[in-house]
């Protein structure tokens, strides 16, 4: 597993497989229940789920971890 923080787009990637080169993938949305998308889920073509995208890092994940991943 890993974990990549961009700070300066408040956006996280936590990682649990690398996509192969090549490797069919897919995102879905996860619905905040006011019309936001506070995350997007990566699966690949067969449906492992291969990583989270937070789209707002900032509120997401705590201090210390932000700081460890950036």
């Amino acid at each position: 597993m890993n974990l990549r923080h961009d700070p300066q787009v408040n956006a996280a990637y936590i990682e649990f497989r690398e996509i192969e080169p090549g490797e069919e993938t897919f995102k879905l949305p996860v619905d905040g229940g006011e019309g936001d998308v506070p995350a997007l889920l990566r699966f690949s073509g067969s449906g492992e789920l291969l990583g989270v995208e937070l789209l707002d890092a900032a509120r997401q994940i705590p201090r210390m971890l932000r700081d460890i991943a950036s």
